[in-house]
């Protein structure tokens, strides 16, 4: 499938997870792709190398802290433009809010919710000057509903939400489109590293503490997947989205629907 072919995509925060597999999904597409993380590592630039290999398309790595805007423009410049952007970076701390650190809540916003709108402001010119562009906002069910303790990340989603919608709707009638996915819980390395730790904090066996205890507001009971992400990602980027703009698309095995 090359559906994308021509196409060049940057996808911030992308040498693990979500935003590797959406990544993945994209170069399979047919599309080029910068991969994006605050490190600069050999393994990053391998990472890059073997996408590269495996799907006979152009992939780079290019390191940008996504909690400098500077840094966030510099980053869509060092790649060339593009003309599919996905705002995947983000990070999440837990706590109350009379508790909750300052620094972290500035920190969550910034990488969160502001990068998208450095990312965007640097994109939008070269997309608007083809008359073709895509953007998609990694959100999360968080970005509709909320849950205790997680004030900035809760914050941060919703504002990625709204944010989207007023992209959608400054570059309409442009080739340009604008969409949020909103994943329920995905499973990544991060989150399966977790599992261990609440089967002993629940007395419980993997199936049961997956169940019960993290996908409890999941009503699926199934965890959403990369591939998953990667495929409404592209999605978004083919003809048939083309008058899908300024929405949300939830991938959560019903979790908003309650």
């Amino acid at each position: 499938m090359a559906e994308l072919s021509g196409k060049r995509a940057v996808v911030t925060g992308s040498n693990s997870g979500i935003g590797l597999g959406v990544a993945e999904a994209l170069a399979a597409a047919g599309a080029s792709v910068v991969l994006n993380s605050f490190t600069d590592r050999p393994e990053d630039h391998a990472l890059a190398a073997d996408l590269s290999a495996r799907h006979g398309v152009e992939v780079r790595y290019i390191a940008a802290d996504m909690s400098d805007g500077a840094a966030c423009r510099a980053l869509v410049a060092a790649a060339g433009g593009c003309d599919i952007l996905v705002n995947n970076a983000g990070i999440q701390h837990v706590a109350p809010i009379e508790d909750f650190p300052p620094a972290m809540w500035d920190r969550i916003i910034a990488i969160n919710l502001s990068s998208a709108f450095h990312t965007t402001a640097a994109a939008l010119p070269g997309m608007k000057a083809k008359g073709w562009g895509r953007v998609v906002n990694i959100a999360s069910a968080h970005g509709l509903t909320a849950s205790p303790f997680k004030s900035a990340y809760i914050a941060a989603k919703h504002g990625v939400v709204g944010f989207t919608k007023t992209t959608a709707l400054e570059v309409a009638g442009m080739g340009i489109t604008a969409n949020a996915i909103c994943p329920g819980y995905v499973l990544t390395p991060l989150v399966e590293a977790q599992i261990p730790d609440q089967m002993k904090v629940h007395g419980m066996d993997r199936e049961r503490v997956i169940r019960e205890v993290m996908l409890l507001r999941q009503p699926s009971r199934q965890f959403a997947t990369v591939e998953q992400i990667g495929g409404t990602t592209v999605y978004l980027c083919s003809p048939s989205a083309d008058q899908v703009t300024g929405t949300t698309i939830s991938v959560d095995g019903g979790w908003t629907a309650l």
